[in-house]
């Protein structure tokens, strides 16, 4: 049943407009369970561990968080005094059990906890269109093919406590596996961030679904098949709602700019491993936002909110053609019909909800532009409310700020991380809850010079089953990194 205007506005006047919130960024819910910071620092002959703060000294040792970066020998990763970290995967470099290459562009990633201490991760290969495109595509493996001639997927990496790798295919043939989502039942949902039909960029066949894969068993990956009934768009990312078993999913587009879905399950649907892959195209309901204020305003675009705090109401509305067989999905609604957002990017589901981010909104007037939110869906108050805004970096070749953020995970710790795809210097770096920013790490692979410079993206961050480690990626050439130390209760 919607939630009716009158009823969002007697649930406005009753509860406020939001918590106020102060600092760099909106203040979010607390992540349950913090873990201790004792005896987290795993080290490894390989490691590169920082010394005791003298180096560069970006940031400020008595605010939050763990302090300066320091500068890395290596080139590869500044991190705080008493952080390490290491390569686990590296494209062209390390080898999948095929005896191929690590695949390029390594995005959206999960963990999940493998026998006697082994940490399995997910990990896609952002690789759009044909092979022929790349040095290091996924390889084609029997049995795993969906579209022969595509060049992304994913692989699964198996990481053991004495730092040895093992790296196998998971699903293959697919193109532009940006993000995706753990599900609850432990496997993994990759999103392709693009719309091709079958003849068009070199493809064999349809392109713009979400595929399982499972970590734990390989003959589950076999023959792959789409989930048509979560739509045919430029996916970005998915979760599940662990209690009614909706899903909830990202599309990063613009022109007009992308939207927010949710897919109501049929009733009766049970999900469990591999059933998602095997229900009718048209089962549930793929449905997209209409959003509003607590005056009952209709909001078209989430980036019209400048101030954290602020609270939509949200009803849904079903989705004509999900398969999008004649007109993009996000194209099937008049201006007043649903509500968009500019470049949606990563989420996350913790406290009960969804944590989802927009990346941007500078092409705004003035009162409205930002460098990036993250909004927090409530699915029981059916409500999305602004936790995170950033502002308009206004140097970013220099250190100290940050914009476009992408993939996210909530800490073990408490508060966000969040990895960087903006402009200028890449970092991962984190949000409080009391709404404050610290830098965690940054990309000194990429920097390039001042005349041209070379960023790339950080993606895949997301912390071990015992949070001890933080693993996230540098998206181009394509490393994944694992990062320990001193990990605590940021505030």
């Amino acid at each position: 049943m919607p939630l009716s205007r009158r009823e969002f506005t007697r649930q406005s006047a009753l509860t406020g407009a939001g918590v106020a919130l102060t600092g760099a960024v909106g203040a979010l819910a607390t992540a349950p369970g913090a873990l201790a910071a004792e005896d987290n620092a795993e080290g490894t002959a390989a490691e590169v561990t920082r010394g005791d703060g003298h180096g560069d000294g970006h940031g400020d040792t008595h605010g939050p968080g763990y302090g300066p970066l320091i500068s890395d020998p290596k080139g590869i990763l500044a991190l705080p005094a008493g952080f390490s970290y290491r390569i686990v995967t590296h494209s062209g470099v390390t080898k999948l059990e095929s005896g191929e290459f690590t695949p390029a562009k390594h995005d959206g990633t999960a963990t999940f906890e493998g026998p006697r201490g082994v940490t399995l991760l997910v990990n896609n290969h952002e690789l759009k269109g044909p092979r022929t495109n790349y040095e290091y595509p996924v390889p084609l493996a029997d049995g795993l093919v969906y579209d022969p001639t595509a060049a992304g997927g994913c692989t699964v990496v198996e990481v053991h406590r004495d730092g040895r790798t093992a790296e196998w295919v998971g699903i293959s043939g697919t193109s532009q596996n940006c993000a995706g989502g753990r599900t609850p039942w432990g496997t993994w949902l990759t999103c392709e961030e693009t719309a091709d039909r079958a003849g068009e960029n070199g493809m064999t066949k349809d392109h713009g679904y979400v595929f399982e894969v499972d970590p734990y068993d390989r003959r589950a990956n076999r023959h792959p098949l789409p989930i048509k009934a979560f739509g045919r768009y430029e996916h970005e990312a998915v979760v599940i709602d662990t209690k009614r078993g909706h899903a909830y999913l990202t599309e990063d587009a613009s022109g007009p700019n992308g939207l927010f879905y949710r897919w109501v399950p049929p009733t009766g649907f049970q999900h469990g491993r591999g059933r998602l892959r095997h229900i009718p195209e048209d089962a549930g309901r793929l449905q997209a936002p209409k959003c509003y204020d607590a005056g009952g305003r209709f909001v078209d675009d989430l980036s019209r909110a400048t101030k954290t705090g602020t609270v939509y109401g949200v009803d849904w509305v079903d989705v004509p053609d999900r398969d999008a067989k004649t007109v993009p999905v996000r194209k099937q609604f008049g201006d007043a019909g649903v509500t968009r957002a500019r470049k949606l990017e990563g989420m996350w589901w913790a406290d009960g909800g969804a944590y989802l981010v927009s990346s941007y909104a500078r092409e705004e007037s003035p009162g409205q532009a930002h460098d990036g939110q993250v909004w927090f869906y409530d699915p029981r108050r059916r409500t999305l409310t602004l936790k995170v805004l950033l502002g308009v970096n206004a140097d970013p070749s220099k250190d100290g700020a940050y914009d476009g953020p992408d993939n996210i995970t909530v800490s073990p710790y408490g508060g966000l991380i969040i990895a960087e795809d903006g402009e200028g210097v890449q970092h991962l770096f984190g949000a409080t809850e009391r709404g404050r920013t610290y830098p965690i790490a940054r990309n000194e692979l990429n920097l390039g010079t001042e005349e041209e410079p070379e960023y790339s993206e950080f993606a895949g961050v997301v912390f071990s089953p015992d949070g001890r480690t933080l693993f996230a990626s540098i998206q181009t050439p394509g490393i994944m990194l694992a990062i320990t130390g001193p990990w605590k209760r940021a505030r």
